[in-house]
């Protein structure tokens, strides 16, 4: 990782001071790079251990980095990582235009690895991510949005990009369609799981632990899978409490919601959800070599479960 940090403070390098100020402002903030190490502990456990991985380790993290950008613009969100987002400290047509900046610099580097399947397989994740943020933005303030369809938003918006990772790792060592195919079915598993967990979250975290405000996704109008089984799950009136704050995107029910998210059981019926997912990314595992890299995999997808930031 710290090779790839190398590569993305490298290729961050602009004449435009803003571009840099903004770029090094949100990188700075940290994160958990899965995105990036994924694809590097894919490469381990294939055996892939050209300097490439980290060109494109740091693609998939300058591509993250750019959604994030746009997203809490469109989001109108003011917090992230426990300080102020990029779009509440620089403005958001900064924000924006930097985080085009970053989109295109990964094209760039995608260029460089000089392979057309890399290019392929990135730009492809790309448009589906964007697809999947208009999706999105189409189901704001909808208290109708079944099961399925939140699943289909999260594959596009979040777990195709892990997806990717993934599968770029497979491509890089060279490795079989059936190789390359599991290791893509493995992060997208691993990023569905991933984002429910993070719905899960915005309904039992704790404000300064998780570094963002509770109860975003409820403001945003957003109806989540701990939303969505609750309304399922709730008496007509507790359903309709739910239902009204998905519509108009307010917050002044929180506690009322969160209470009734908890005594539905919701909040289980998301969890059994993202353990099914973890354990399809654990079954995918089983085309991979039988290695010290693969058990850590493994070990990533169960620790998924338990997160709390």
């Amino acid at each position: 990782m710290r090779e790839v940090d190398s590569v993305i403070a490298d290729r961050l390098h602009t004449s435009v001071p803003l571009i840099s100020q903004i770029s090094q402002y949100i990188i700075a903030a940290g994160g958990k790079r899965l995105r990036p190490a994924l694809l590097l502990m894919i490469c381990k456990a294939l055996g892939y251990e050209g300097s490439q991985r980290f060109n494109l380790a740091a693609v998939v993290e300058l591509i993250h980095t750019a959604t994030l950008l746009h997203d809490d613009v469109v989001d109108e969100s003011t917090m992230r990582r426990g300080r102020a987002t990029a779009n509440e400290a620089f403005g958001n047509p900064a924000s924006v235009l930097v985080g085009d900046f970053l989109h295109t610099r990964s094209f760039q580097m995608m260029v460089a690895a000089g392979s057309t399947r890399v290019l392929q397989i990135l730009s492809d994740a790309t448009n589906i991510i964007a697809e999947g943020e208009v999706q999105q933005l189409m189901n704001m303030h909808d208290a109708s949005l079944d099961e399925d369809g939140y699943l289909h938003v999260i594959r596009s918006k979040t777990a195709k990009l892990f997806e990717a990772s993934a599968q770029l790792g497979a491509v890089l060592a060279g490795s079989s369609p059936a190789v390359e195919e599991a290791c893509a079915t493995y992060g997208q598993a691993l990023g569905t799981a991933f984002q429910i967990i993070d719905d899960v979250l915005d309904y039992t975290g704790d404000t300064a632990e998780m570094g963002k405000n509770l109860g975003d996704d409820l403001r945003e109008g957003k109806c989540t899978l701990p939303l969505i089984a609750a309304m399922q799950r709730a008496t007509p009136e507790q359903a309709a409490i739910v239902r009204e704050a998905i519509e108009q995107g307010s917050t002044e029910q929180l506690a009322t919601v969160i209470a009734i998210v908890q005594e539905t059981g919701a909040l289980d019926v998301a969890r059994a959800a993202a353990h099914a997912e973890a354990h399809r990314a654990i079954d995918a595992l089983s085309q991979l070599p039988d290695n010290e890299h693969t058990a850590n995999l493994l070990q990533l997808a169960a620790q998924l479960l338990d997160r709390r930031t």
